[in-house]
């Protein structure tokens, strides 16, 4: 391990980070290639620039090297949008629930639901009105209590969690936040065991493997460096929830409109030349490419059931 000190537009001090290598989150190997650097893009930051790797042996994409688990949270900002708001990303990514209510039927009948990485609480007071028994999980302990507050139940930390002691749960769902742990075969293993038999987890991350980031590449939207860890692909996280004991169902494809147009929108900033990147930052040609995304099957989400063995 290393340590930087680094110095933020609006920060007093510099910050002290403690860096480290790790080895592939998947198989543990360390042959890797780097496949795109980028810079952290949070208005204040230092700019510092990250790369990721791909294993040569599974095929799995991860920051490295990264912030360790006691510096990452400096490179959450106070006003980080899902800790913040219930009109982000809860309400985003739940959006292809109202179009496919299937997903949140689970084998069990049961009604106990687990949300990780709850943010600030929106999808959680839905599936509570809608009378499910309602916790969720969160790093931020201002999100937590902004949970809290509401009268919803909801733990600090991540997975496994001692709060949870031995609870049973008929569905886990994970919107846009396992890709921002250290170990998630760690998470995921953890889920395994919380879950009833039968029991069902939903799992939505960014598509590294998508046609946005083969265009836009360190301009890609979902990239999110340094705070997405992991960069999964169909397969990789197919692979991971296999080895952590899931039975792995069919993936889910989301579009992203506003993500394209963003990806677009940062690429043309660098390259204002380019006719191509002006166009899809305009809307019509974002919801045509999001469009032929979608059904080539191509997009930069993906959702992804399993159910537990």
């Amino acid at each position: 391990m290393t340590f930087s000190l680094i110095e933020s537009v609006e920060a007093e001090a510099p910050v002290r980070v403690e860096w480290e290598e790790p080895a592939c989150l998947l198989c543990r190997g360390r042959n890797w290639f780097t496949l795109v650097e980028a810079p952290d893009r949070t208005p204040g930051s230092a700019g510092l620039w990250f790369a990721v790797v791909q294993c040569n042996d599974c095929g799995l994409c991860f920051t490295n090297p990264r912030p360790n688990a006691e510096s990452i949270s400096q490179f959450y900002p106070p006003d980080y949008g899902p800790h913040q708001s219930q009109q982000t990303k809860r309400r985003s990514t739940s959006r292809p629930l109202r179009r496919g209510h299937d997903l949140l039927q689970t084998a069990t009948g049961g009604r106990r639901l687990l949300d990780f990485g709850c943010g600030a609480g929106n999808f959680l007071a839905r599936m509570h009105a809608e009378g499910w028994d309602v916790t969720g999980v969160d790093a931020s302990l201002s999100a937590v209590s902004g949970v809290q507050r509401h009268g919803l139940r909801a733990v600090m930390g991540s997975l496994p969690n001692a709060e949870l002691g031995g609870e049973r749960f008929d569905l886990i769902t994970m919107w846009q936040s396992l890709e921002h742990v250290h170990d998630p075969a760690s998470v995921l293993s953890a889920a395994h065991r919380l879950l009833v038999p039968r029991g069902r987890l939903i799992v939505a991350v960014p598509n590294i493997d998508s046609l946005p980031f083969r265009w836009f590449g360190h301009a890609w939207f979902g990239l999110d460096l340094p705070r997405h860890l992991t960069h999964f692909a169909p397969w990789t996280l197919e692979l991971m929830l296999e080895r952590a004991g899931f039975r792995p169902g069919k993936i889910r494809h989301i579009r992203r409109g506003k993500w394209l147009r963003a990806s677009a929108g940062q690429a043309h900033r660098e390259a204002p030349q380019s006719r191509f990147y002006r166009l899809l930052a305009r809307r019509p040609a974002a919801s045509l490419v999001s469009w032929y995304s979608y059904w080539t099957r191509q997009c930069d989400c993906m959702i992804m059931t399993a159910e537990r063995r």
